[in-house]
């Protein structure tokens, strides 16, 4: 009987004669993408400032705006002296003007989330309370409240001064003052 010993694979002697050494673990296990982590595109944060506040108020969740003179302008049906305390709470950590929106997490708790906007007065009438403006290579399009509009918003229009693509989007907040953004194309 014979016996032969076993040489090592023609890789592993080609690695030591070029001055590497290779690992006898298992690669699989130790590869980055096997590790715990975040992996993708992260989302963008919904609010810029949340807080909590106690209030008396109807209902299970609110909708308001504060504008730069501390007006508030409530979507639902509550005394603007009833939202003081979240407003109060708001301004601890943000400035206005901002939009808030709050939830009941208990009796008198309330969560509020806020962000801030800018808010423009435009003086011509509008018969919608959403515009969408694209200026895209000097073409225009213009939508209100989803539905092709004629004519154009020259206010709208300046806030997207300097750049050559743009999409202004607008809504009402109350009477002639609209919160606005402005994009690049």
């Amino acid at each position: 009987m014979s016996f032969r010993r076993r040489e090592k694979p023609l890789h592993e002697r080609l690695a030591e004669e070029g001055g590497m050494t290779m690992s006898t673990e298992a690669t699989r296990d130790i590869a980055p993408w096997n590790q715990a982590g975040v992996h993708g595109v992260p989302r963008p944060r919904q609010w810029e400032a949340v807080v909590t506040a106690e209030a008396d108020l109807p209902g299970d969740s609110v909708h308001f705006v504060t504008l730069e003179d501390r007006t508030v302008v409530v979507d639902e049906d509550v005394p603007d002296d009833q939202l003081a305390p979240l407003a109060d709470a708001v301004e601890a950590q943000l400035n206005p003007p901002y939009r808030a929106e709050g939830t009941r997490r208990d009796d008198r708790l309330w969560a509020v989330g806020a962000s801030k906007i800018a808010v423009v007065s435009i003086a011509e009438e509008i018969g919608g309370d959403t515009v969408e403006l694209a200026v895209r290579e000097g073409v225009v399009t213009q939508l209100v409240d989803g539905a092709h509009g004629f004519g154009s918003v020259p206010e709208l229009e300046v806030l997207g001064a300097g750049m050559p693509s743009y999409v202004v989007r607008a809504d009402r907040i109350d009477g002639n003052l609209w919160e606005v953004a402005v994009l690049p194309l």
